[in-house]
Parts: C-alpha cells; structure tokens; sequence
C-alpha cells in the first residue's frame, strides 16, 4: 500500500504483477490533500493521514488549492468505501495501532505549542470515540511516524532543531514510549529520524528513515502490526 501524497494525492496499491491499482484519491468529489501515512487493520482496512503539507511548494510536491480539511480517513476493507473519521487535528501525521487494534494513536504535527500524540478508541463500526492526550511533546522535539510494539510501546520518529553535536540532550533519533504514554527509552541518531518501521524475518529489527540516512537496529521486542 502507498500513500502518494506528494504528487499523485492518492493512495495506491501495488499488485504481484506490477500493476499500480488507485484506491482513493478524492472524498466527495474533492481531491486529497496530500496523504501522508498509512496503517492496515487486520479486517482490511486501510487508515491514513491527510494534512496539506505538500501544496504549500514544488519540493516535497506541487504547489496546489487545498479543498478539504487536514483529517484522518478510513477505507472499508469489504466495501472499498472511504469515511472521514477525524478533522479535527491540525496537520495529522503519523499513525498506528495498539496492539489489539482497539485504540488508534495519531500524531498532531501542527499542534500549538508543541507537538502531540492523540488516542482514540476504535469501534466495530470504524468509527472513533473519547479522544483524549496521550503524549505531549512538551518542547521543541518533533513527532513524525509512529510505531506501536507487541507491548503496547509506542515508537516514534523524533527530531528537534538543535544539534546533537552541540548539546547532548538533543533528542534526535527514536523515543520510546510505555502504554501510559510515558517516556521509556531512545535511540540516538546523528540526525533527525522521521519515520519508522519494524521488519525483517521475525518482524524484530528497527527500521528507521532519517534525513540523510537509513539506519536499522534489532530489537527485545517486535511489532503489533499483523504481516
């Protein structure tokens, strides 16, 4: 699955054959912003994140008019139908499950005056209910993709605009987070870490895309999300 935010605005899957099948790329009859992260539940569907990052310059995407809200959508894994879950966040990005997929975590990248993760319980039905703060940056550092552990732990992408050289509390790297949203562990990197994944052969190596560089690291633990 793609997210294909930076020109296309679409959200895409690649077939065994090669073939690039669209999924969605408009919500009443308005074009996506510009879709950004992406989770697949294990009953099919399909979560993402659309904030307008990318209209704003021709570098990360293509100058463009932003028609629909920053939100967070849902695709019916049966029907293929898209809902509007969540307009509320300002820029929502990343975004994952807990590991019984009851609760949705999302990341508010815009939030004033720091940035936040959010958790939203998950119906049977799709739909969200009892947002409430989970993790509050409480400073300069910089939420991106997030990831949830078998534990309940939360991994997230982490950058703040100091210099690790400079100051060695820069958090730059990965923070770890426990499931009361309390801060547990981190992974320093050189560099700001944006996103992040776990894979490999027993889904337990870190993988983690940062601003120059891809670094990845085994880990006492392994990812929530089913493959």
């Amino acid at each position: 699955m793609n997210c294909e935010g930076a020109v296309t605005r679409r959200i895409s899957r690649t077939e065994h054959d090669g073939r690039i099948v669209t999924l969605v790329d408009r919500f009443d009859g308005k074009p996506l912003n510009s879709p950004h992260d992406i989770v697949c539940q294990s009953n099919g569907a399909i979560w993402f994140t659309d904030p307008p990052f990318q209209l704003g310059n021709d570098y990360e995407g293509r100058v463009g008019t932003q028609e629909l809200p920053h939100a967070v959508y849902r695709i019916d894994g049966a029907s293929g139908e898209l809902t509007q879950v969540l307009d509320d966040l300002a820029g929502p990005n990343g975004l994952c499950f807990s590991p019984d997929e009851r609760t949705l975590y999302v990341v508010e990248s815009r939030a004033q005056p720091s940035r936040r993760v959010w958790a939203c319980d998950v119906g049977a039905d799709g739909r969200l209910s009892n947002k409430t703060l989970h993790i509050d940056a409480q400073g300069p550092g910089a939420f991106d993709g997030i990831k949830c552990d078998v534990d309940g732990n939360i991994w997230a992408g982490w950058g703040s605009n100091g210099s690790p050289e400079a100051d060695p509390e820069v958090l730059d790297g990965v923070m770890v987070f426990d499931p009361q949203g309390q801060p547990i562990g981190h992974i320093r990197l050189p560099e700001r870490c944006a996103n992040l994944c776990f894979g490999g052969a027993d889904n337990n190596r870190l993988f983690m895309a940062s601003s120059h560089s891809l670094y990845a690291i085994y880990v006492n633990t392994r990812g929530a999300e089913r493959r």
